[in-house]
């Protein structure tokens, strides 16, 4: 399910990339500004040009919204596509619920979605041996694409399928998201 819609190399998936620091050190460093949001499932944020936003995907799903000068997004990062939230479980756990946040982030700074450009990543089959063909991940990506289209939100780049974990990291500027695959 890969499509680069936009720039050649845009996104792109590195193979064989480790997730721990290198001499203690990450590859990535943190912006300037010394800002860094880290997500974990359910969480959705926004930021500002120089900030950077971070997560670790698996069949979870990420979906990065910005303005086409860079200068504002926001990212969520859902579990599932379902309608229900688990005990304990934050309400952008699911998909709706984290894309309706989006749209409401980028509408207190006085950005419409459909202004926006879109970067979608994640959705990958974490049980191969279980789950041969229909996966949590597909459907998570799936739906995502499907939504942000009838939303009518411009997708530029979309990395979405396999069977490994992948480190997004963005810092809010004219580059595009970074992500790599983490052996496990």
């Amino acid at each position: 399910m890969r499509h680069a819609a936009e720039a050649a190399g845009a996104g792109r998936l590195s193979q064989g990339f480790r997730l721990s620091p290198v001499n203690g050190k990450h590859p990535h460093p943190a912006p300037s500004c010394g800002v860094v949001h880290t997500l974990h499932p359910g969480d959705v944020v926004s930021a500002e040009r120089g900030e950077r936003l971070e997560t670790l995907l698996g069949s979870c799903v990420a979906i990065i919204l910005t303005d086409r000068r860079r200068t504002f997004g926001a990212m969520c990062h859902f579990v599932h596509c379902g309608s229900v939230v688990s005990a304990g479980q934050k309400p952008g756990a699911c998909a709706g619920v984290a894309v309706d946040t989006l749209y409401r982030l980028l509408s207190r700074r006085g950005l419409h979605p459909k202004l926006c450009e879109a970067y979608v990543y994640g959705g990958g089959n974490m049980f191969p041996e279980v789950f041969k063909q229909s996966h949590v991940g597909h459907d998570n990506g799936r739906w995502a694409l499907e939504r942000l289209a009838r939303d009518g939100v411009r997708v530029l780049f979309h990395d979405l399928g396999s069977e490994k974990y992948r480190r997004l990291a963005w810092t809010l500027g004219p580059e595009s998201p970074h992500v790599v695959a983490v052996a496990v």
